[in-house]
């Protein structure tokens, strides 16, 4: 077994843990969950132009209890943080959480010294998996964020990355 396939921590079956992080990476299913402008990006990603069900990512849960991967899309109020613990705290194990856009990775454009409102980064919550970058970010840059999620997940990629012209 290589050291990049993930494995349990006592004992390891390798082809069966393979398998069944294959099963989990293409077909992650989303928290129907949007904060702010980027959740547009996000409805843009599963629809028809940018499709993200190509990935295995199209179901859009409406329950924490369905959903396996948390999309936090916008920027996260503290006002509002203990609603968004709650619902990571509901979803089921193995759960995984994408941050997306400058104001739920770090806080945004509404840091500044003296506020007190805004969560600067919703790695204050919760631990995060992979965070998208943007002011807001684009679909592909959600479905870069998919399958970087699928590469931790099961240790290989399984789309080329483009090389830039």
């Amino acid at each position: 077994m290589d050291s990049k396939t993930p494995s349990s921590p006592v004992v390891t079956f390798a082809a069966l843990d393979r398998l069944l992080a294959a099963g989990r990476a293409n077909s992650l299913w989303p928290l129907t969950f949007g904060l702010a402008c980027c959740a547009i990006e996000m409805m843009a990603a599963g629809a028809s132009r940018f499709d993200i069900s190509r990935f295995g990512a199209e179901v859009f849960r409406p329950s924490p209890r369905q959903a396996d991967v948390m999309i936090v899309a916008g920027t996260v109020n503290w006002k509002m943080a203990p609603a968004v613990k709650t619902l990571y705290d509901q979803m089921l194990e193995p759960k995984w959480v994408i941050a997306m856009g400058n104001c739920a990775i770090s806080g945004g454009p509404f840091v500044f010294p003296g506020q007190y409102a805004v969560v600067e980064g919703v790695d204050k919550l919760f631990p995060v998996d992979v965070y998208i970058p943007g002011c807001p970010p684009r679909p592909e840059a959600l479905i870069e964020g998919i399958l970087e999620l699928e590469q931790k997940i099961t240790g290989k990629r399984r789309w080329p990355r483009v090389q830039p012209a």
